[in-house]
């Protein structure tokens, strides 16, 4: 014990929200919990330490705030996701504690680096995309609003993958990011839920004539839930974030183990933990299939089990659930909690058919994240029939008496019936997740303006045909608290100094950014901080990939999913065209660029992981190409994830958003690009059509077909051919290409992009190549006029309110979930 303090003083400075409470903390937990001293101590030890001190703080509040929860009855609101990419939590934490100036004092005082003890921390494993890192921001933005919400999810032993690229291939790592402990987490096994797999079924009448069905001879699966607390901003408010982690319900056998069979007697054990052992398990096999629909299943049952005994905690009628509990499906992942929710109701609560139906389309809400049709989940009947058989009968239940209300709506349109039953036909049958959760659900809610058209008026016409008022738009959004005040500190300080903190909480607030434009001194500070988080950005350039890049040239950026309709490609086109300009005429004027990439591709992926190793060659000859000196320079930043991106976009000039018009639903990476200050080149697609709005034509660049006319060339059956052939610079790019120039070694390696952007191409790079370039073209010009730049630049952040994710939460309590929310606005 440290001899500052005497027992009494210690226990009382240890829980204060100041440097000497914190340095209380930290070092009794690296003693008590850590059994270290200063000497021993780790930097991960040290990491740990000031995590639990900080949780410590966050358990007080926690606490109180669930204990009000119940106090007051309230009606929650649960989230179900299959991901949640949280990122580190410790500086997260701090931040929203209101510790930013204690925690780094408490740690110089020590003489430790804050930045040295945030750096220990690793990425949570419990998300990839877009769809997680989404639902981690509306967390955020639930808890800060101060309305009562759980998120649920799995506690996945491994994330996705640990992604390397050697020799410009990505290779996939196991991604442990538990191997050194969580210290946010709370085991909490007395809340275990048994869920069920395969068996039987039984259908009999009971004694008062009902029809009852017993589900028997399961296979069961123990779903231990572990907890992590999630705090507002400066609010006192601590949500809840469940993690569910698969165990076996018999670990051990004890006749196998006696009879030599040692590999059987723990074979049930291995079998069942299986379930939540990795993200996203390669799906392209069978197995793969049914361990994919076990996850879902399995969180999903866990989580509505869990919100069912809640409700039983302070109520009685389970008629009265839609007054005190709302549920958010996060896309077709968790619809299986629709069929669960009705399974207990019938054959466990006994309630009507009717009834119970009733019950869960009030409770439920759907959003959807896709519009291409062939990324809506649909699940093989034999597969649903032999691991869920009871699921199966409601569900066909559910689609007949659906079925039946279409038909008295639409009376002689069998094609319709055909077109909307939730039971696809074919061999074999499949079960569509997105229209059972469209019938399930009060609400079904698109991302973007564009996106929620799309549904509305093609991916799901006949279903809005039907039902107008339950299809609305949410746009998507960010949390600013992470994606500028805790990434961007010394913008983030400069805006503060200028407009004061309340956009922290209102990022509408940004707004008054917009007559800085015409101050000088506050352009010149604008400039010098983007400057710096260039350095910095470049730094780590060089540290981590290897290459030296100018800080001074143009920072152009793509960031996401490696997936062809998100077009890397046609980046890496114009990447070719720009070299090509070089190499035939050495002194032409071409503006100094930074091309940088990020972004995994789905193990199974082929085209995918191609383009990983494709646009590695570029950088290969481009990089090692003396010619070139530093104008030209690609980076591919291995291992894309929050961390990274939080070192990226504050020191960005250029946001790359140009997937093919009318695929991306909205995206949330350009917001995060702009509201660091970076401009935008797009399609009209997703949120590009948002922004653009939002900061007028002159402060975003467009090219591209819009979404009507993608459609129109579809059906009038669009060739590539011949946009080849009318672009020279194009048609120069691809013979690069054919003469192996990026391949020497091994001739046929890029063919397959070759033939599908020849043959297929079927997110249309060769239709808007020309007008791609010429975009980029008028922004070369535009970058050398820095004054007008950063005007733009400054524009952008500040008309980046619509965009936080706390704007899109309020809509979602006020318009669908019914709650009652803190208007900071």
């Amino acid at each position: 014990m440290s001899n500052d303090y005497s027992q009494e003083s210690w226990v009382t400075v240890k829980r204060l929200m100041t440097k000497d409470g914190i340095i209380v903390s930290f070092k009794d937990n690296r003693q008590y919990i850590l059994a270290k001293d200063q000497y021993a101590a780790t930097k991960h030890d040290n990491f740990t330490a000031m995590a639990i001190a900080i949780r410590d703080r966050l358990v007080e509040r926690w606490i109180m705030t669930q204990q009000r929860y119940h106090r007051e009855n309230l009606k929650r609101v649960y989230y179900l996701s299959m991901e949640f990419l949280i990122g580190r939590l410790l500086e997260n934490n701090i931040l929203n504690l209101g510790l930013w100036d204690e925690a780094r004092e408490a740690l110089n005082a020590m003489g430790l680096d804050i930045e040295t003890i945030y750096n220990q921390e690793s990425d949570a494993g419990l998300g990839n995309g877009g769809l997680g890192r989404l639902a981690a921001c509306f967390l955020d933005s639930m808890a800060t609003l101060e309305i009562p919400a759980h998120g649920y999810g799995i506690r996945y032993d491994y994330g996705i993958f640990l992604q390397r690229i050697i020799d410009g291939y990505q290779l996939e790592l196991p991604d442990e990011w538990l191997k050194l402990g969580n210290p946010w987490e709370f085991a909490r096994p007395e809340y275990t839920v048994k869920v069920r797999f395969y068996g039987k079924t039984h259908t009999f009448h009971d004694r008062q004539g009902k029809l009852r069905v017993i589900w028997s001879d399961t296979k069961d699966v123990l779903a231990v839930p572990y907890d992590m607390p999630v705090p507002g901003y400066k609010n006192d408010v601590i949500n809840t974030l469940r993690l569910w982690s698969a165990r076996s319900a018999e670990e051990f056998d004890f006749e196998y183990f006696n009879d030599g069979d040692y590999e059987r007697a723990v074979y049930d054990q291995v079998f069942s933990e299986n379930i939540s052992k990795v993200l996203y398990p390669n799906d392209i096999i069978i197995q793969g299939k049914e361990l994919r629909l076990k996850q879902e299943y399995f969180f999903t049952a866990a989580s509505v089990s869990d919100i069912i005994r809640r409700f039983k905690a302070d109520n009685h009628d389970l008629r009265q659930l839609p007054e005190k509990a709302a549920i958010q499906l996060n896309d077709t992942h968790p619809a299986l909690a629709i069929v669960e929710l009705m399974r207990i109701l019938i054959d466990e609560e006994e309630l009507d058919w009717n009834a119970a139906w009733d019950i869960a389309v009030r409770t439920f809400a759907y959003t959807n994240h896709t519009v291409m049709p062939e990324a809506l989940e649909n699940w093989p009947v034999p597969l649903f029939e032999k691991l869920l058989p009871r699921h199966l009968q409601l569900i066909y239940e559910i689609n007949h008496r659906f079925l039946r209300e279409v038909a008295n709506r639409y009376p002689w349109d069998g094609y319709r019936l055909a077109r909307m039953s939730i039971v696809e036909e074919g061999n074999p049958k499949h079960i569509r997740m997105a229209y059972l959760s469209i019938v399930g659900s009060h609400s079904v809610n698109g991302v973007s303006s564009l996106h929620s058209e799309i549904i509305k008026t093609k991916l799901f016409k006949d279903f809005y045909d039907l039902w107008p008022e339950k299809f609305n738009n949410k746009t998507n959004g960010i949390t600013q608290r992470r994606w500028l005040r805790k990434t961007n500190l010394s913008l983030s300080d400069l805006i503060t100094k200028t407009i004061g903190d309340k956009w922290i909480t209102n990022l509408g607030e940004l707004e008054k950014l917009l007559p800085y434009r015409d101050d000088e001194a506050f352009r010149a500070a604008w400039e010098r901080v983007k400057a710096d988080n260039k350095k910095t950005l470049a730094d780590y350039i060089f540290k981590t990939a290897y290459v030296h890049v100018n800080p001074e040239s143009l920072f152009d950026v793509h960031i996401k999913r490696i997936h062809e309709y998100k077009r890397q490609l046609l980046f890496g086109l114009y990447i070719i065209s720009q070299y090509l300009k070089m190499k035939e005429d050495p002194n032409a004027n071409v503006q100094p660029r930074t091309f940088i990439f990020g972004g995994k591709a789905a193990p199974g992926y082929f085209m995918a992981k191609l383009i990983i190793k494709f646009i590695n060659r570029i950088a290969d000859i481009i990089n090692n190409d003396k010619g070139v000196k530093n104008t030209l320079k690609v980076v591919f930043l291995e291992n894309y994830c929050v961390s990274l991106a939080e070192k990226i976009f504050p020191g960005s000039d250029l946001s790359e958003q140009i997937s093919t018009a009318g695929t991306e639903a909205s995206g949330t990476g350009c917001m995060k690009f702009m509201l660091n200050g970076a401009l935008t080149i797009g399609t009209l697609d997703g949120a590009n059509i948002e922004i653009k709005k939002a900061v007028g034509d002159e402060n975003i660049f467009i090219f591209g077909l819009r979404e009507e006319e993608v459609q129109a060339l579809k059906n009038n059956g669009y060739s590539s051919a011949g946009y080849v052939e009318r672009s020279p610079m194009l048609r120069e790019v691809f013979q690069l290409i054919q003469s192996h120039f990026f391949s020497p070694l091994d001739p046929e390696l890029f063919d397959p992009i070759i033939e599908s952007l020849l043959t297929v191409d079927p997110f249309m790079v060769c239709a808007d190549f020309d007008a791609y370039c010429a975009t980029q073209d008028n922004i070369s010009r535009e970058y050398q006029n820095k004054e007008a730049w950063i005007r733009k630049s400054i524009t952008n952040a500040a008309m980046s309110g619509r965009f936080s994710s706390d704007r899109t939460i309020a809509e979602y309590a006020r318009e669908i979930w019914d709650v009652p929310y803190k208007n900071n606005f």
